[in-house]
């Protein structure tokens, strides 16, 4: 038997998909970005006069996926302890992974969860960052 999850306190999926389900024991999160509840406004993005993206923080980005994260996790019954696994896309490995990583780490200490940080050319929106992870209860 699976349930899906919806979390009202984190931002709205992109797609036609919930924000997680669980299935038995286990829970998997949909990809999940850094966008701001409520606004979709993207932390740390700065744009031209013309609206067009310049640049991005993705220290900023970073610490509001996780706040996004919790979100999500809460309204499953889960916490940052349950994680497991959890995958990360990056747009710029180079420029960012060393500062990635760095905001990871002061969430992400004692039971910190496997994960694989992969490349990837685009994201959905406007993100330079994106979760796709499981947990267990």
């Amino acid at each position: 038997m699976t349930s899906k999850i919806e979390a009202d306190k984190a931002p709205r999926p992109v797609g036609a998909y919930p924000h997680a389900r669980r299935v038995g024991d286990l829970l998997f999160l949909s990809g999940l970005g850094p966008r701001v509840p409520g606004t979709n406004e993207v932390p740390g993005n700065i744009h031209d006069s013309n609206g067009e993206l310049v640049d991005y923080d993705i220290e900023a980005q970073t610490r509001q996926l996780v706040e996004n994260l919790d979100r999500v996790l809460e309204a499953s019954g889960a916490a940052r302890s349950n994680l497991v696994d959890i995958t990360v896309f990056l747009t710029d490995m180079k420029r960012d992974f060393e500062r990635f990583n760095k905001v990871y780490a002061e969430y992400f200490t004692d039971a910190a969860p496997c994960r694989t940080t992969v490349e990837i050319n685009a994201l959905p929106t406007p993100i330079a960052i994106e979760f796709k992870c499981v947990a267990a209860f």
